[in-house]
């Protein structure tokens, strides 16, 4: 019985030291982190160092880029939506080949964007133009590169 309380013990202590070590890790992903605020869920902190989500814009920068009439593609993902996460890394390097760039809005964090762009799946990609959509595309083309190639060059 002696032994089983120590190894109940030691087994507490380890889940302790993980948390301490999951927390410090998102401390030091958080700072300067461009959403703004540490509420972030865990999701969204663990792609705050991935190269392909770092062209996150807030909601509020987003509606004012399309109110001013310039070409704006915007990026609807969540990082809990397994198509997103499949078609993030074959879209990104796709836009930087083409030269466009695409302003990504997390709407996990930032939910008001379903509504406000009629995003019904993610990954949605919208292309905005004088203020007005112009054309989408919804789901995951990361096995049909050409799509997303066709989607951009409308863009230049």
């Amino acid at each position: 019985m002696k032994k089983l309380g120590i190894i109940g013990a030691v087994v507490v202590v380890l889940f302790i030291v993980i948390i301490l070590l999951t927390n410090l890790a998102n401390q030091n992903k958080l700072k300067d982190n461009p959403y703004g605020t540490d509420n972030l869920r865990q999701s969204t902190i663990d792609l705050l160092d991935n190269e392909n989500y770092q062209n996150i814009i807030l909601p509020e920068a987003l509606e004012e880029k399309i109110a001013s009439g310039e070409p704006v593609v915007a990026y609807m993902f969540s990082p809990e939506c397994p198509h997103c996460m499949k078609m993030t890394p074959a879209l990104m390097p796709i836009a930087d080949e083409v030269g466009v760039h695409i302003d990504q809005l997390n709407i996990l964090e930032y939910d008001q964007g379903w509504d406000e762009y009629n995003v019904e799946y993610t990954p949605t990609l919208i292309y905005f133009k004088d203020g007005k959509e112009v054309s989408r595309i919804v789901g995951d083309y990361s096995d049909k590169e050409q799509v997303i190639y066709d989607f951009l060059e409308q863009v230049k």
